[in-house]
Order: C-alpha cells, then sequence, then structure tokens
C-alpha cells in the first residue's frame, strides 16, 4: 500500500496566507498603537446618539473602525487578560505548555537525568501532552474564546455604531 503525498505548500500558496499578513509583521508595536486616540475623544459622552437607520450604522462603524482601530485593539486585549484572569485554570495550562515546551527545548536533545529517573525528549513531550490535553479540555477554551468573540463584538461594535463622527467628517461627503 503506498502513501498519499498532499502537497501542502501548493496548498498554502493558493490561499496567499504569507502575503496576507506581511504588512501586519512589518510594523513594530509601537507604530501599530500610534494613532491611539485619548480616553476623552474615545470615551465623549456628547457624541454618543441613537443612529436613525441602518445606512447610518454602516456609515458609523466604517468610519470609527478606521478612527479607533488602534483602541479597538486596546478594548480586545484587556477583554483577553480578564478572560484569562477569570478562567485561571486555562491561564495554568497555558502557563504549562508554554513552560514546558520551553523547557524541553532547554535540553537541546538530550536526556534528562533526575537521579535514577532517566526521560528522553520524546518521553516528555508525550508527557505533557498526556496531561495537557485533558486539562485543555477541562479548562473550556472554546467557551472562552466565544465568549472573547461576543464581548469583543458588543463592545466594539456598539461602541462603533452609536458614537457619531465629528461634524467635520459628517459633511464631508456630501456635495455642496
Amino acid at each position: 500500500m503506498s502513501r498519499i503525498q498532499i502537497p501542502l505548500d501548493l496548498l498554502t500558496s493558493r490561499l496567499n496566507l504569507s502575503d496576507r499578513f506581511a504588512g501586519v509583521r512589518s510594523q513594530s508595536l509601537a507604530a501599530r498603537f500610534s494613532n491611539l486616540k485619548p480616553l476623552s475623544e474615545f470615551l465623549d459622552l456628547k457624541r454618543l446618539s441613537k443612529p436613525a437607520n441602518f445606512g447610518e450604522v454602516q456609515s458609523r462603524v466604517n468610519y470609527n473602525l478606521g478612527h479607533f482601530s488602534s483602541n479597538y485593539a486596546v478594548v480586545f486585549v484587556m477583554l483577553s487578560i480578564y478572560s484569562l484572569i477569570t478562567n485561571p485554570l486555562l491561564l495554568f495550562v497555558i502557563v504549562l505548555v508554554v513552560g514546558g515546551m520551553w523547557g524541553i527545548g532547554k535540553l537541546d536533545g538530550r536526556d534528562l537525568d533526575i537521579g535514577v529517573f532517566r526521560a528522553t525528549s520524546s518521553q516528555l513531550y508525550t508527557g505533557l501532552l498526556i496531561v495537557s490535553v485533558p486539562l485543555g479540555i477541562f479548562a473550556s477554551p472554546i467557551s472562552t474564546i466565544l465568549w472573547l468573540i461576543g464581548a469583543s463584538g458588543v463592545s466594539i461594535l456598539g461602541h462603533a455604531s452609536f458614537m457619531d463622527k465629528p461634524i467635520d467628517e459628517a459633511f464631508s461627503g456630501e456635495a455642496v
């Protein structure tokens, strides 16, 4: 029986994944957050109003997602940190996996010798997998991710749809 060879590079090259995120990788973290708006502008209660119709909602969301993109990224990061703090088992599993991979990687392929106990890197990776998969399933990462998507979607899209455009931007699209 012969093996089936799947050319993964052909599949991934058709999706153009490497070029799609090249702009994100080329920016530094400081450059990405350089257009962070001040809290007085981001939380300006005088500009909060109910949109008249769905067209106005689309217009506001389109403008505000571009204008406050760095602020929305900070909101997403803050909600992510909150979700990890309120789910300590998931935080423990993430720290365990990252620490275990780092510790096994520091061995550089050598065996771990503790007294009379000897374990190869393969055995250590298997042990880490056996411990982390059940703990990871029990930590409910899928519900945490779904909560994060819902909470960030409601807060970001809610802010973007209720925050009115500035006066000078509101009339820039109209012909005189």
